[in-house]
């Protein structure tokens, strides 16, 4: 028996997570912000279990909300039958009646999907969810029709003062489950079947070669990951009281897509950089535009276009630079990349909101509230400033552009060089 060290870093790091779960609803804790923090919570896990399939075994699934949604379904049956008396569980077991849920129809679904890969494999879940989503408008007994299912979280008697009636508590179950299911999707990482899923995902044929059935991996990492897509469908009943046709659309599933690739699939953590923000784009961004969409199309575009590791890749390029004491060189480079970035930002905001208040809600009159001033979106004045802004900003991008890409370049070559020494 060799003896290991301890791992101090990974305590530290599981240690910071679970502190900031606990302090988060201390520092927003107004309704609407324990909500927001709610839905990311429930979305992190959603992303996780996503990323198991496209990150770590390289299956692209547009039917990843099949098994989240068909999760929620079962979770708010099962407190709808808690309710009435006639199934005996409390509402902190919910989540776990969906990932229950979302693991036998992945065993169900997933023997089919996993029988091929690539593009055919995502064709059979594009197919798949729009199946379920048609049966779930069919079969209003079970799924509610298009009104769907609503419950009542709060359950019987309280357990020392927890009813799940205050949004705090509901918080709290989904920081519970979040940090329980993070650690069991990490821990899959570290197994010889997270390892094989990452070969797989690398090169099939080898691992055909050595002995591996390919489709069998898939199939058990489709059917571990629909688990944890499962337990986020009941925390998302128990977090809104209704589930609808909507959560099997392939809407949701390409709502999860989206997250993930923006967060950054090639690490772990990236789909929960990536919940935050696509729960910021999609929830707090629409109550304050129309145009909430359009950025958030134009945002993946530029993350795949720029940044195809998502925005965990940048974080940690520039974590790279500090950890090897090159950063000092590069941030005045990248401060006016930004400040150039941000002029032709606001030009284009401004662009932006002033046509679609002309083209949308022009009934209402000419004048619209715009970085806190009134703006006439009729008159030249407002349109020329934002033109003027978006030229300026294009022009200083295009002048500090070649500086920090060349210096860009030439840490992060010594770098390599330095590491490739070090190996050596």
């Amino acid at each position: 028996m060799t003896y290991q060290p301890l791992n101090l870093g990974r305590w530290i790091i599981w240690t910071l997570f679970a502190a900031l779960l606990i302090v988060a609803p201390l520092i927003f804790h107004k309704g609407a912000a324990l909500s927001l923090l709610s839905q990311i919570g429930t979305v992190m896990i959603f992303g996780l279990s996503y990323n198991m399939l496209l990150g770590q075994g390289g299956m692209l699934s547009f039917g990843h909300a099949v098994y989240s949604g068909l999760g929620a379904f079962f979770a708010i049956h099962a407190m709808n039958l808690a309710t009435r008396g006639t199934l005996p569980i409390p509402v902190t077991l919910i989540p776990l009646v969906g990932g229950i849920a979302g693991m036998f129809f992945g065993v169900l679904f997933g023997y089919v999907t996993t029988k091929k890969s690539g593009t055919t494999f995502s064709m059979i879940t594009l197919g798949l969810v729009e199946l379920v989503f048609a049966s779930s408008l069919m079969f209003p007994e079970f799924f509610g029709g298009e009104g769907g299912i609503s419950t009542n979280r709060v359950i019987g008697q309280s357990f020392l003062g927890i009813t799940y009636g205050p949004q705090l508590q509901v918080y709290y179950l989904i920081a519970f489950w979040l940090f329980i299911s993070t650690i069991g999707m990490y821990a899959f990482t570290q197994t010889p079947l997270g390892r094989i899923t990452n070969a797989v995902r690398d090169n099939p044929e080898r691992v055909e070669f050595i002995g591996y059935d390919t489709q069998w991996v898939r199939y058990m990492t489709l059917i571990i990951s629909a688990f944890f897509a499962g337990i986020a469908g009941g925390l998302g009943a128990i977090n809104f009281e209704i589930v609808s046709a909507e959560n099997v659309s392939a809407v949701r599933s390409g709502a999860i897509l989206l997250f993930t690739f923006i967060g950054g699939v090639g690490f772990f953590f990236g789909p929960m950089i990536g919940a935050v923000l696509g729960v910021f784009l999609t929830v707090m961004l629409s109550d304050f535009t129309k145009a909430w969409q359009l950025y958030l199309g134009v945002f993946f575009i530029l993350i795949v276009m720029y940044a195809p590791g998502g925005v965990a890749s940048l974080l940690m390029l520039n974590i790279r630079l500090i950890k090897f004491k090159k950063f000092a060189r590069v941030w005045p480079k990248l401060l006016a990349v930004c400040i150039a970035s941000l002029v032709i930002l606001v030009g284009a905001v401004m662009m932006i909101e002033m046509l679609y208040h002309l083209t949308l809600d022009a009934a209402n009159g000419t004048v619209m509230q715009l970085f806190g001033r009134s703006v006439d979106t009729a008159a030249a004045p407002a349109w020329v400033i934002a033109a003027v802004l978006a030229v300026i900003g294009i022009a200083g991008f295009r002048a500090v552009r070649p500086g920090f890409v060349q210096v860009w370049s030439d840490t992060n070559s010594e770098i390599e060089e330095s590491m490739r020494r070090t190996q050596a």
